[in-house]
């Protein structure tokens, strides 16, 4: 039967698939691997900065918003939750509590973005004054370019919702941009402690 099959198959042999790991979960995860390698340039370049040439830091009169950043993260941290809120629903049947949770964290991810471009807007300085601000605005403008792009999967996801595209069966629609939305989060709270608090 097996001899039958294979002499009737077209196109490229089926890929080998692996019962521990997802394929697609497992691309999300080697991106993201590739993502913390280009956040991870962009870290070296700061610290190269910072410690090897001692450059002050903030620089003599220029001054960071840590009060709003800090508030900012907590709402993007908070997102988190109500992320992993939407993929627990789905995965029991809980259409309500997947919408819900979809719909709140698009919300505070957009208030986050949003926020940032407002920090921006009245930081009062700008990337070409010196080195600070220049890695100051390439870390903070990478990660807000995450974000941007999460908060498309998250769009997607959240539509698809209310259209009742996914199961408990069938919810990577759900848990792919999860796995990146908690990446985005981890990441600014490091981007948050390296630029502002240290």
């Amino acid at each position: 039967m097996e001899a039958h099959a294979a002499e009737h198959h077209h196109g490229p042999p089926p890929a080998n698939v692996s019962s521990r790991v997802d394929a697609r979960v497992l691309g999300m995860l080697l991106f993201i691997g590739s993502e913390i390698m280009l956040f991870g340039s962009f870290f070296t370049a700061y610290f190269f900065i910072r410690v090897v040439n001692h450059y002050p830091w903030p620089p003599p009169g220029e001054h960071l918003p840590v009060f709003v950043a800090g508030i900012n993260t907590a709402i993007l941290v908070t997102s988190s939750f109500t992320m992993h809120w939407a993929l627990r629903s789905i995965k029991t049947g809980n259409r309500a509590g997947l919408k819900a949770g979809l719909v709140l964290t698009l919300a505070m991810g957009l208030t986050f973005l949003l926020t940032q471009i407002a920090e921006y807007a009245r930081i009062g300085f700008s990337p070409s004054d010196n080195a600070f601000t220049t890695i100051f605005f390439s870390l903070t403008g990478l990660h807000g370019m995450h974000v941007f792009i999460g908060l498309m999967l998250l769009l997607a996801a959240t539509l698809r919702s209310f259209r009742g595209h996914y199961s408990p069966e069938h919810h990577h629609g759900v848990e792919l941009p999860g796995i990146y939305w908690h990446f985005v989060d981890v990441m600014w709270i490091v981007v948050y402690a390296t630029v502002y608090l240290l």
